[in-house]
């Protein structure tokens, strides 16, 4: 209910606005300051960048690995068979000399139990516990549960999929260190991305995400939690108590509520993780919905928070207001399109025209953000950057802006049925195992690539 009057309060001020525009004030001039708006705090994430950039090639600061918390790595599994067992073989190649591996078996339906049953006979020191139907439902509640056997100072979340180069740890584990630091995310790169047009899709998205994501670290804004190779310190993690078992996005929840009690979540994108991407429609869809439900969700449940929140830094709240509008402005799109395209119809006066331009300046937005970030982190030749960013923007547009509108709508008229939404793995045709010599070199030039930012 709280979320629903939120939500209705928010569209309620948002149809006032546009009322307001159309009836009493120039509707370009407000479309301009938005373009403004948008353009202006793109470049102030940049010069920002470039600065911290600059500024390390003047002034390097190396990292200190003498700092090793011992970490507890948690892979929930369910109904993970296909990938669990060369999942837990890769992990286990991690090159850092304190941390245990725990696998969650979360009611799985399929012989999940016997594969990690098999797993840890075979390699006592990895630790697995099932939990049973009756068990309260969700990634939150699978990871509050390992916290309770967990031994490390600083808790690392992969899923059953994950694929990491075997200095991980070593790499990322220097970043946790800072005493303000609550929790680091490792870049994410989709490993089957040749598979087809939605799997290269789905690797240009976690580009361009990588691109706002260090935008938002240089500005020490609100870096999100990805939930695969996400690092927690354990003081943070208790600061918040734990994962919100009512959410169906973890990572998400945890990043706000850890930055409303003052914790800093910061973006290395030179440590990798690997994940599948999802190579069929109907479970992508399945799959973004659930994200946009729950990024949504958590913005409406914690929005009194974020604006009275004595210890998160302005510069967060910014920053995160400015985001929210990712969600707002497709429904504020819509409705302004309707309202001019009557207007129009009814042979009264509109701004129509300035309504497209609105709405092809969205487009070019989001195919220069893609260009630069292909450019910097695929390293793609022109053309073909140029192909794949405005491919890859019709793909953003026709799969967020219907789902955050139906989304809307959801939550004003149905009830929060808590529907998971459980992303299929073991679906990619690609070899998966990244630590082996075949593909070892493919890797250290992605690595030095991402050096060259």
């Amino acid at each position: 209910m709280k979320e629903r009057i939120t939500l209705l309060s928010i569209l309620t001020a948002l149809i006032v606005s546009l009322y307001i525009f159309q009836n009493h004030m120039n509707t370009p001039c407000a479309i301009y300051t938005i373009l403004g708006f948008m353009t202006l705090y793109s470049a102030y994430m940049q010069i920002a960048f470039k600065h911290r950039v600059r500024k390390q090639k003047k002034h390097p600061v190396e990292k200190n690995y003498n700092y090793k918390p011992y970490v507890s790595v948690l892979i929930p599994a369910h109904n993970e068979a296909e990938v669990i067992r060369n999942t837990i073989e890769n992990i286990s190649q991690i090159d850092y000399p304190k941390y245990e591996i725990i696998v969650i078996d979360d009611r799985s339906t399929d012989n999940t139990a016997e594969v990690l049953e098999q797993i840890c006979n075979e390699n006592k020191s990895i630790k697995y516990f099932s939990r049973t139907k009756e068990d309260f439902p969700g990634k939150s509640a699978v990871l509050n549960d390992a916290m309770k056997i967990a031994r490390g100072d600083a808790i690392l979340v992969f899923d059953a999929d994950a694929r990491v180069k075997p200095d991980f740890l070593k790499e990322l584990i220097p970043a946790l260190e800072p005493e303000q630091v609550g929790a680091v995310q490792a870049r994410k790169v989709i490993i089957n991305r040749e598979q087809n047009f939605l799997t290269r899709c789905q690797d240009n998205e976690m580009a361009v995400d990588t691109h706002f994501q260090v935008g938002r670290d240089s500005v020490k804004g609100a870096v999100e939690l990805r939930g695969n190779g996400e690092l927690i310190k354990r003081t943070a993690l208790e600061d918040v108590n734990g994962w919100n078992e009512h959410t169906i996005t973890d990572d998400l929840d945890l990043s706000t509520r850890l930055q409303i009690k003052g914790w800093d979540v910061r973006f290395c994108p030179e440590v990798c993780v690997y994940e599948e991407g999802v190579p069929s429609y109907l479970p992508l869809l399945r799959q973004r919905r659930r994200w946009i439900e729950g990024s949504i969700r958590r913005y409406l449940e914690h929005f009194s928070d974020v604006l009275t929140s004595k210890d998160m830094s302005l510069r967060v709240s910014l920053d995160m207001t400015a985001y929210i509008t990712e969600f707002i402005l497709p429904i504020w799109m819509v409705l302004e399109i309707v309202i001019q395209s009557y207007r129009y119809i009814k042979d009264e006066q509109n701004w129509i025209l300035s309504s497209m331009a609105l709405s092809t300046a969205m487009f070019a937005f989001f195919i220069i953000a893609l260009f630069y970030s292909l450019r910097k982190y695929v390293k793609l030749k022109p053309m073909e950057n140029l192909i794949q960013s405005v491919a890859t923007t019709i793909y953003i547009v026709v799969l967020w802006f219907p789902i955050a509108v139906f989304i809307v709508f959801k939550i004003i008229f149905m009830k929060n049925n808590m529907d998971w939404g459980k992303t299929q793995h073991g679906t990619a045709k690609v070899e998966t195992n990244i630590s082996s010599e075949a593909s070892q070199s493919k890797e250290e030039k992605i690595a030095e690539q991402l050096t060259k930012v």
